[in-house]
Formats: structure tokens, C-alpha cells, sequence
């Protein structure tokens, strides 16, 4: 990759890694399906402006709203809900860490649910060292602790495989025709109308004892524009230019950026048996990736 690719992929990791440290920020004043709400519907103006300003609409006959109604449900609603309520309950670095897990969960889900993408005897050794990361994370000793902390886990992981599920089912917008900037301001517009109601019923956001500080307003603002919709562009500039095996990079980068920002603001901290489990992950994720395998035994 070009040194411009690279910074784009740092810049991507940083603010993907950015956007655990944000609604950690947010949901500290608000309800997690508000943060959601708050993070897609500011970001679908933004992507959406962007098409206007381009001579471009999602709103004109021919749009194909079912696909992009279930693309925003896999990718954005029901993941960024069940991370952001896990945060509640466990630190953003610990949260990134398991969000790391999405590769390899993709993996099984592309096995299953694809012609071309079966798992071979490589990714087998990547899925036990990643998913014994996960089991050193969620050990023993984390079954003793709260309750909560142990569900905040399981629904972190729960938004990697929904990431997963949303890898696979996205491929069809290229079949489709689709730029990739209108699925993207497809799939946020959709996923604003999908957890609208659940705020509203859940969350009650109307019924707030006292406005959201500053610097809550701030958070959400920085997680719509900066970790959703500009994240969005160079994701898909990354991908334009790179490729998709190039893009998969941003996951080892983004546990350290959320790692960095919750200790430096936050006052997090992760003991050795988190960072043991990230390099079990990390692992399993540079057998996918398979950049190594082809450095130390290289094609003759």
C-alpha cells in the first residue's frame, strides 16, 4: 500500500477505535438506543447532504429500501445497541477487543452462507486462537463477577457476529450496482427510521430529567460525523484502493486506539488477562489476513 492508503487506514482506525471512547462519553448522560439514534440520524444528514450536493438522491423511484432496511438492521441498529449497552456495563478497550473478534466470525458465517469463501485448514488454526482469546476473556473468573459484566461481553460478541452477518449480505451491492456512497447513506438513513421507535419507548429521551451536557452533545456529534459518516468514506476509499484483505488491517489497529483513549480520559484499565486474550485474537486475525505465511514462505 501507498504511505496515503496507510495513513487513510490509521485515520480509519482511529476514529473507529475513537468511537468506543465517544459513546462511552455519551452514555453516561444518555440511554444507549439514544446514543444509536443520535450516532445514524446525524451521519444519514451528513451522507445524505453529500449526495445532494453531488446531483444524487435515495429518495427517488427505484431505490431498493428492503435491502438497505436489512443492511442498516446488521450493520448499524443491532450492532451499535448491543455495544453501546455492554458499555454500561464493561470498559470501551475491553469492548474493542471483543469487537476484534468480527473477522473471524465472519469466517464461519462465509463458510455456511457462500460459494467461494469455505473455510480451509488455515482458518481453522485462526478461529481456535482467536476464540480461545475470547474464552481467556470470558473465563472462570468472569463468571464470578456481575452478572452484567459477563451479558456485556456476550453482547459485544453478539455485535461481531451481527457485523459478520452484515459482511456477508453487503456483497450483494455491487451485484446490485450500488455506489458504495448511496449503501452507505442507504443502510444509515434506514437504521435512523429502525431505532427511532425503540428510543422513544425505551429510552425516553423527552422525559430526561436534565439536558445532556456539552460535552455528551459533543461525544455524539464527534461519534455521527467523525465515527460513522467520514469513517464511511475512507472505508470506502480504502477499499476502492487497497482491497478488501488490505481494509481488514483497521482490526488489529482499532483495540489500541479505544485501549489508549479509555486509559488516557477514562481512567481504564485492563489487566494482563485482557491484553493475553487480544494477542490470541490479534493471532487468529494474522492467520486470515495470511500476509505473514506469505513472508515466511514465500511462492516460487
Amino acid at each position: 500500500m501507498s504511505l496515503r492508503v496507510w495513513f487513510w487506514l490509521i485515520s480509519l482506525s482511529v476514529l473507529w477505535g475513537g468511537s468506543f471512547f465517544f459513546a462511552k462519553v455519551a452514555i453516561s448522560e444518555l440511554g444507549p438506543f439514544t446514543v444509536v439514534f443520535g450516532r445514524v440520524a446525524i451521519a444519514a444528514f451528513a451522507l445524505n447532504a453529500v449526495l445532494a450536493i453531488s446531483r444524487d438522491s435515495l429518495f427517488r423511484r427505484g431505490t431498493p429500501w428492503p435491502t438497505y432496511f436489512a443492511m442498516g438492521f446488521l450493520n448499524n441498529a443491532l450492532p451499535f445497541s448491543l455495544i453501546f449497552w455492554a458499555q454500561t456495563h464493561i470498559a470501551s478497550g475491553l469492548a474493542s477487543i471483543l469487537n476484534a473478534t468480527t473477522p473471524l466470525c465472519t469466517v464461519l458465517v462465509a463458510h455456511f452462507f457462500t460459494p467461494d469463501e469455505k473455510i480451509s485448514a488455515p482458518k481453522v488454526v485462526a478461529l481456535l486462537a482467536g476464540f480461545a482469546g475470547v474464552a481467556l476473556l470470558i473465563g472462570p473468573s468472569t463468571m464470578q463477577q456481575a452478572e452484567a459484566d459477563l451479558w456485556g461481553q456476550l453482547a459485544c460478541l453478539a455485535a461481531a457476529f451481527s457485523y459478520a452477518c452484515a459482511g456477508v449480505f453487503g456483497r450483494r451491492f455491487k451485484a446490485m450496482g450500488i455506489a458504495p456512497m448511496e449503501a452507505a447513506a442507504g443502510q444509515i438513513t434506514a437504521s435512523s427510521l429502525l431505532i427511532l421507535p425503540i428510543m422513544m419507548i425505551v429510552d425516553r429521551p423527552l422525559a430526561l430529567a436534565a439536558p445532556p451536557s456539552l460535552t455528551v452533545w459533543a461525544a455524539v456529534v464527534a461519534l455521527a460525523l467523525l465515527s460513522t459518516a467520514l469513517a464511511y468514506v475512507l472505508y470506502f476509499r480504502i477499499l476502492a484502493a487497497a482491497g478488501a484483505t488490505n481494509l481488514l488491517l483497521v482490526t488489529f489497529l482499532i483495540p489500541v486506539t479505544s485501549i489508549l483513549l479509555g486509559a488516557a480520559f477514562l481512567a481504564e484499565q485492563l489487566g494482563l488477562r485482557e491484553f493475553a486474550g487480544m494477542a490470541l485474537i490479534s493471532i487468529g486475525l494474522v492467520i486470515i489476513d495470511g500476509r505473514a505465511a506469505r513472508l515466511l514462505y514465500p511462492a516460487k
